[in-house]
């Protein structure tokens, strides 16, 4: 740890929510904003379009976690925090503060990137995205990101950014439902009819498979690694906050 992170000034939880909702603004802002470019650009073209969205959600997450990281650990997502908070990373008393600031923000970014591009507000989506494969792809897709999670801040802790950025850019292709991973982004994705969109009809498919996969993926990593608790504070990215909820 250098001099300059030992002198910092603490970041309170209230810090530590700011830092959330706007990490999770931009994220979204992100998705649906490149998602709205893309398709303008792509001429019809929706293979160009996705991956237009792809590269740079992917890049976004990278910037935005290590942005953020280091004053909230750049959770962004109900379900990274679920997952933490079940290890001993967080205390139980901060998972609503998180959660609801977390879709907060996910709505300002819809809101946000509708505003850049002269687009409603907020439109309920139209874009179905139905059936058992999308629910399965989704279980799937955020088995996969608590596995990077887990998995690399054992020992790697400083590539998890890049790691989950990675992982998310491969998701958007690998996946039938392009890896929202995430309940809050799912919800927000509701209210935009746009590229990036999901029926509201289908969100709850989507967050009970989310929820599904990040206990999976935690219950089996607990299994894989019996000393995962002990890294859980530094989920996703080290903020030096011990498990109950105290500058460490």
């Amino acid at each position: 740890m250098s001099a300059d992170d030992r002198t910092q000034e603490p970041a309170t939880f209230a810090r530590r929510l700011v830092a959330e909702g706007l990490g999770t603004a931009l994220l979204l802002a992100t998705v649906v904003g490149s998602g709205i470019m893309g398709e303008r650009l792509a001429g019809g073209n929706v293979a160009i379009a996705l991956l237009a969205n792809t590269i740079a959600t992917g890049a976004g997450l990278v910037a935005l976690i290590l942005t953020f990281g280091p004053i909230s650990g750049a959770h962004f997502n109900p379900a990274v925090t679920i997952a933490d908070a079940s290890q001993g990373g967080m205390p139980w008393r901060e998972v609503p503060g998180y959660v609801l600031t977390q879709i907060a923000g996910a709505f300002a970014g819809v809101a946000s990137a509708h505003a850049m591009f002269d687009e409603p507000v907020f439109t309920a989506s139209t874009h179905a995205r139905s059936g058992a494969s999308q629910a399965f792809s989704e279980f799937v897709a955020t088995f996969g990101l608590l596995a990077v999670i887990w998995g690399c801040s054992r020992r790697r802790a400083s590539a998890v950014p890049f790691a989950v950025g990675a992982y998310i850019t491969a998701a958007y292709w690998f996946t039938a439902s392009t890896s929202f991973a995430n309940p809050a982004v799912t919800l927000a994705r509701a209210a935009t009819n746009t590229f990036a969109g999901i029926r509201p009809a289908d969100v709850a498919a989507f967050v009970v498979a989310q929820l599904l996969g990040v206990a999976a993926a935690t219950g089996v990593f607990r299994w894989l690694v019996p000393s995962l608790p002990r890294r859980a504070p530094e989920v996703v990215v080290s903020h030096r906050v011990g498990a109950r909820g105290e500058e460490s």
